[in-house]
């Protein structure tokens, strides 16, 4: 068992000194994942990727949550999981058009990373994203990791627990089905 694995099974039994040993261990790698998320933003943002990393952990171990981690991998797919929310929640909080008439066509060719993408296509495949949830939810934990984590297909495999041949599979399927989706009308 890595440190990583032992310390979230010592915050799910309760030790209240866990979360403090958790943050340097792993802090590297969720300022990296930030940092892959903002370096595309527009010039003047306000969002740092220190801000995203501390906003994102505070909701993963947060006073008053209990959170039961299976592993490494289980942590670090909430931990993208809580950053696309936190992006979600910034570009709404910005008054764009959450749904109807300004839709926009989003470039599918794109989907590999989120850092390129516009407020506007993160709100959209974000909506999509929920859709096909319903429909396929490995292949929305796929895109997930792999849109707004910036994983790479082994790591989103290794994450979900699947072959990368079946990451590969899901991947192309959730591509064809997105791109359905937001083609609009």
């Amino acid at each position: 068992m890595s440190d990583v694995t032992q310390i979230l099974s010592a915050i799910e039994q309760g030790d209240s000194h866990a979360a403090e040993r958790l943050l340097p261990l792993v802090y590297d790698e969720l300022r990296k994942l930030a940092a892959q998320k903002l370096a595309q933003e527009k010039p003047g943002q306000t969002l740092q990727a220190t801000a995203l990393v501390h906003e994102a952990y505070l909701r993963l171990v947060g006073a008053d949550l209990q959170r039961p981690w299976d592993s490494r991998a289980h942590f670090f797919g909430a931990a993208a999981e809580a950053m696309r929310r936190i992006l979600i929640n910034r570009a709404r909080d910005k008054g764009r058009q959450k749904r109807g008439g300004g839709r926009q066509r989003v470039d599918i060719e794109r989907l590999a990373v989120a850092d390129q993408a516009s407020e506007e296509e993160v709100l959209a495949l974000d909506e999509a994203l929920q859709q096909l949830r319903l429909q396929n939810e490995p292949c929305a934990e796929l895109v997930k990791l792999r849109f707004f984590a910036g994983v790479t297909m082994e790591e989103a495999a290794a994450a979900l627990g699947i072959a990368p041949r079946t990451a590969h599979r899901y991947w192309a399927f959730a591509r064809a089905w997105l791109y359905d989706a937001l083609a609009g009308p």
